[in-house]
């Protein structure tokens, strides 16, 4: 992090304090981000960007305000900028319905760099890259291969007028692969992203980057050959792929308290759950988390955007509804600490409660006993496309492919499946969860207005229960 950045958003926060403003914090933040995107042997392009820049946020007079500053260069646009944050504030004061009170948090200060085993280079990527491609497009029926590795390099000062004052710099190498097969009239699509919060150690060791690009490119060609699947209610056994975004939409995202207070549902919806913390709203086979400590993961971090230390929070216990993601304001009219869960695409935005990690908890099955005692159902893999309601209550999930189960036994390749239900039905109906845990990296996750889009991990082990699953075609 850069000392002249750190001294301006210090600056920013006694200024706005001299200035009448009750709380004040800023972000000061440096991301250098480089990409390259292969599509059938061939550099697309190649992109690099270097964004620098501070987010302050005030409160005054009981109502928020916000403004950020990008490449700033003197003191002089601190003060213009904080101004005209206060000017708002009064305007925002006018029409207030209630005033903002933070939950107490403690005054934290450190230094953290999260581990890097091997530093990103722009020619390694595209080396790798170019091998993924080859695997994807020398497989039979392939018409398209498209590779897009990257890497971004991150520093973030967080100071607030309450003596907080963290720097985390971190590193996230991704990589997004998709292979499209076509035969016949059929055209299929299968698509996967590796990556986490380290150095390329994210695509080589943790993940073998080609061994998923064989996968994929294999998977795509045998869809040609797969029937579409008939309506019907049955069971189903989800791999962790697919578990980890059924998480993120129907237990991630209505356990966001601004969701549950309604603050959100103008643009991105509310929560099924309101009200019924203590109640149980699925099976005591289902336990739910979210851990901004799991390291590695796109959601690993030690402070929030408000300087809340992070910690494992439990949101639903044995199919008992504990607790929702909170900030500070969330935090004091629920009565309970933050979770650490505050935070922003970057400077340039006020933070939101997102997710950081939310899965469901590991069970103890071993997943070939879940399928041996399915007498008629389906093995759902990987996620695809979502479509939930505004209170995340009926939802449908494509799957990447399905499997047919008969009598314990693995039959027919499907395609083309999607899965759908009802949030208390299907949680309710949970009977089983395997012992192969599995957090996958979410890095489009869109939220708010200003749409922010962030990354986060997400996952859990496969699980078994009722759903209706159909053919789209």
């Amino acid at each position: 992090m850069d000392s002249s950045l750190q001294d301006l958003a210090d600056k920013a926060i006694r200024y706005a304090t001299d200035s009448g403003a009750q709380y004040c914090d800023a972000r000061a933040e440096q991301q250098k981000i480089k990409s390259i995107l292969i599509e059938d042997g061939e550099i697309e392009h190649v992109r690099s960007s270097n964004d620098v820049g501070i987010g302050i946020r005030l409160v005054k007079e009981g109502a928020w305000s916000f403004c950020s500053i990008t490449h700033p260069n003197s003191f002089e646009q601190i003060k213009e900028a904080v101004n005209e944050a206060i000017r708002n504030s009064s305007h925002y004061t006018k029409n207030k319905i209630n005033e903002i009170n933070l939950y107490p948090n403690s005054t934290n200060k450190a230094k953290i760099d999260f581990p890097v085993l091997k530093k990103p280079e722009l020619e390694e990527l595209m080396s790798i890259g170019f091998e993924c491609n080859k695997i994807i497009s020398d497989t039979p029926r392939i018409i398209k291969s498209i590779v897009n590795p990257g890497y971004a390099v991150n520093s973030k000062y967080f100071v607030n007028s309450e003596g907080s004052e963290i720097i985390q710099n971190y590193t996230d190498v991704i990589v997004d692969m998709v292979a499209t097969s076509h035969e016949s009239g059929l055209t299929q699509s299968v698509n996967i992203t590796e990556g986490g919060r380290g150095g390329m150690e994210q695509i080589t060791d943790k993940n073998n980057i080609q061994h998923s690009a064989q996968e994929i490119a294999l998977k795509a060609s045998q869809l040609i050959d797969a029937k579409p699947a008939k309506e019907e209610k049955a069971t189903v056994v989800m791999n962790p792929d697919f578990v980890s975004l059924l998480t993120h939409e129907i237990l991630g995202h209505p356990s966001e308290a601004d969701r549950v207070l309604g603050k959100e549902m103008a643009w991105a919806g509310g929560a099924w759950w309101k009200g019924k913390i203590g109640e149980k709203i699925g099976s005591e086979k289902l336990n739910v988390f979210d851990d901004p400590t799991i390291k590695e993961s796109l959601g690993w971090y030690y402070f929030d955007d408000e300087g809340v230390e992070t910690k494992k929070t439990t949101l639903v216990e044995n199919g008992i509804l504990k607790n929702h993601m909170q900030n500070r304001e969330t935090a004091n009219i629920f009565n309970t600490p933050s979770t650490g869960n505050m935070r922003a695409t970057n400077y340039r935005f006020m933070p939101l409660i997102r997710m950081a990690c939310t899965c469901i908890e590991n069970g103890d099955w071993n997943v070939e006993e879940m399928i041996k005692e399915v007498k008629n159902g389906y093995l759902i893999s990987n996620m695809k496309i979502p479509s939930i309601d505004m209170n995340r209550y009926n939802w449908n999930i494509s799957c990447q492919y399905a499997q047919k189960i008969e009598n314990g036994e693995i039959t027919d390749l499907l395609r083309d499946v999607i899965v759908m239900g009802t949030a208390p039905e299907f949680f309710d109906s949970i009977n089983a969860c395997g012992n192969d845990f599995t957090v996958r990296p979410i890095t489009n996750c869109g939220k708010g207005d200003p749409m922010q889009s962030m990354i986060m991990g997400n996952g859990g082990p496969s699980i078994r229960g009722t759903a209706t699953v159909k053919s789209v075609n």
